[in-house]
């Protein structure tokens, strides 16, 4: 296996591979009318996908002989053994089809069922975030830090939908979470896509994430910029989150006992 923590070359090919999918994306923004029904929104979804994913697919694989596809994006629980690229090639489609910011393109490889190499392409703003384990967390090319946030009462705080049509014990669970949250920090706000949220506390514009519910593509990227950058991701129990894992909190360590003390 390459040995990623050394690996300059491969980053930038992965980052190339990535930004060449955003700027594909950002062509077709606004492009058309927003959907106006759920049929019109599907289909733009398949459409914005199908004009990256191969090229991305084939681009990804060749960077790392013998790894392979995770294909569903919507995909729960953890990897088999090996190398696998977990890729998003719209995340936050619904956003981008009705012409609104909050979207982006994902890559990261995943060795034996840890991140290890991440990529994130933001096109409307030209910023591409960046992590190699091992290694620190980067906004093109400089470093990146969590939140020293050391209130939640000072604090704000984001979630949203791991996916739509969440069954019922998971919405319950959102509900009850944001309620407890609303009165413990300054601000708690439900956005999508994840990983947009979560480069968000890479940087520290954001203080913590939580969700219920563990989409793998929309958490394991951002997971390894959160960690990389200083911060923490566990579950709601306290437990180093993996891809296992039924919810997920990423944060600084400063806010994690209040966090935990809330959502658990």
């Amino acid at each position: 296996m390459i040995p990623i923590e050394d690996n300059n070359a491969l980053l930038a090919e992965v980052a190339c591979a990535v930004q060449w999918a955003g700027q594909t994306l950002l062509t077709r923004f606004r492009t058309i009318p927003p959907p106006t029904t759920l049929a019109e929104l599907l289909g733009g979804i398949e459409a914005n996908d199908a004009a990256v994913e191969a090229g991305l697919r084939d681009a990804l694989l060749a960077a790392v002989p013998g790894s392979q596809w995770a294909a569903d994006e919507e995909e729960e629980g953890p990897l088999p053994d090996g190398d696998w690229w977990v890729v998003d090639p719209a995340e936050g489609n619904v956003n981008h089809l009705h012409g609104r910011p909050g979207w982006a393109v994902t890559a990261t490889l995943v060795r034996d069922g840890e991140p290890m190499l991440v990529v994130v392409d933001v096109p409307l703003t030209g910023d591409t975030y960046t992590a190699v384990v091992g290694r620190g967390a980067f906004l093109n090319g400089k470093p990146i830090k969590v939140s020293a946030k050391r209130e939640l009462s000072a604090a704000i705080i984001a979630s949203g939908q791991a996916s739509p049509g969440e069954p019922e014990v998971v919405r319950m669970a959102m509900i009850k979470s944001a309620a407890k949250l609303l009165d413990a920090a300054l601000l708690v706000r439900l956005s999508v896509p994840s990983t947009v949220e979560l480069i968000d506390v890479a940087t520290g514009k954001l203080d913590a994430f939580w969700q219920h519910g563990s989409v793998r593509a929309g958490l394991i990227g951002g997971a390894l910029l959160v960690r990389e950058a200083g911060g923490r991701v566990v579950n709601l129990t306290g437990e180093r989150w993996t891809a296992a894992s039924a919810d997920f909190l990423a944060g600084p360590a400063t806010l994690e006992p209040a966090l935990l003390a809330v959502l658990s």
